[in-house]
C-alpha cells in the first residue's frame, strides 16, 4: 500500500483528475493525503468537495482556512472576500451533507512516522500534543452547538500558545496555528502577516519549522499553505503547496520514497494578499 499526498486544490479539479491519471495509483489499497484547502478561489470547488468526499477512507483530508472560511460562510459568520468561489457549494442540493463531512474533517493527521496538517506547528508542540490539541477542536466542531464556536474562532490573537489558555481563545490558537500560521520566533510568538518567501520573514521571525528545537522534529511534517515557500523536502518535511492556483503546478509525493509526481496548472485567479 502506498499513501500520496497532494498539496493545495483550492477548487482546481481539472489539474487533480490529471495528476491521478499520472499517477502509478492503486485504487483498491493505495491512500491519498489532502493537505487542506480543498475549495476556495478556483473554478470548481463544489466539484473538488464532492470528489474527495466520495473517496471515503481512500482519502484523508486536514481542514484548511479555505475550508473553515466555507464553514464559517455557510453559517453566517466571517466576512465575504470578492475571490471567493464559495456560492455553488453555498446553493448545491447537497450542501449541508458537503458541510457536514467538511466539518468532520480533522486539522491534524499522524500515521506512523508523517504527520500532516495545512499550514504548520508550534515550536512547543510535539507530535502527541497536537494530535490532543486537534482533536479539542474537532469535537467542538462536532457540537450541537458548534456555531458557537464559529461566532468565536477567527481573530488573531493570543500569538502564542500557553498551557493556561482556556474557553475560545485556547481553541483559536489551535486553529491558527495549524491552518494559517507561517512564520513564527523562536518562543512561538506568531506572525500572521507576511506571506512572502522565507529571505522576507519579519523581523525577529522564522518559518515555523526552522526553529532550532522544534518538538515536532521526530516526525516528517506534510503541509501546504505556503504558495511563497514551493516545493520542500528536507528532513522533517514535505511542503507541498506549489501554487496551481496560481498558474505552478499541482504536486503529489509518495511519502514511502518520497518521489515527487507533477502536472502544470493554468492560472485560475490573479496573485493578491490573501491565500
Amino acid at each position: 500500500m502506498a499513501t500520496y499526498a497532494i498539496g493545495d486544490l483550492q477548487g482546481c479539479l481539472d489539474p487533480l483528475s490529471r495528476l491521478l491519471d499520472a499517477l502509478p495509483f492503486d485504487h483498491s489499497a493505495d491512500r491519498l493525503w489532502f493537505v487542506g484547502d480543498l475549495v476556495n478561489r478556483g473554478p470548481r470547488s463544489l466539484e473538488v468537495l464532492r470528489f474527495v468526499r466520495d473517496l471515503g477512507e481512500r482519502a484523508v483530508a486536514v481542514l484548511g482556512n479555505h475550508d473553515l472560511h466555507l464553514v464559517m460562510q455557510a453559517e453566517g459568520f466571517g466576512k465575504r472576500n470578492h475571490e471567493d468561489t464559495l456560492d455553488p457549494i453555498l446553493v448545491a442540493p447537497d450542501r449541508d451533507e458537503l458541510l457536514a463531512w467538511l466539518r468532520s474533517r480533522p486539522l491534524f493527521h499522524v500515521d506512523g512516522g508523517h504527520a500532516m496538517v495545512h499550514a504548520g506547528l508550534l515550536p512547543s508542540w510535539d507530535v502527541g500534543k497536537a494530535a490532543a490539541l486537534s482533536r479539542e477542536v474537532e469535537a467542538v466542531l462536532q457540537t450541537r452547538n458548534y456555531r458557537d464556536f464559529l461566532a468565536n474562532m477567527w481573530g488573531s490573537t493570543p500569538t502564542a500558545w500557553s498551557d493556561d489558555l482556556a474557553g475560545w481563545d485556547r481553541l483559536r490558537v489551535v486553529v491558527n496555528a495549524m491552518t494559517r500560521m507561517r512564520f513564527c520566533t523562536s518562543g512561538g510568538l506568531m506572525e500572521f502577516k507576511a506571506k512572502g518567501p522565507v529571505e522576507h520573514a519579519p523581523a525577529g521571525c522564522l518559518p515555523w519549522f526552522d526553529v532550532p528545537g522544534r518538538a515536532s522534529a521526530d516526525h516528517t511534517v506534510v503541509c501546504g499553505h505556503w504558495s511563497a515557500l514551493g516545493l520542500r523536502i528536507e528532513d522533517g518535511l514535505l511542503a507541498l503547496d506549489t501554487g496551481c492556483l496560481w498558474g505552478g503546478s499541482l504536486t503529489a509525493i509518495r511519502l514511502e520514497d518520497r518521489r515527487v509526481f507533477q502536472v502544470p496548472c493554468s492560472r485560475q485567479v490573479e496573485p493578491s494578499g490573501w491565500d
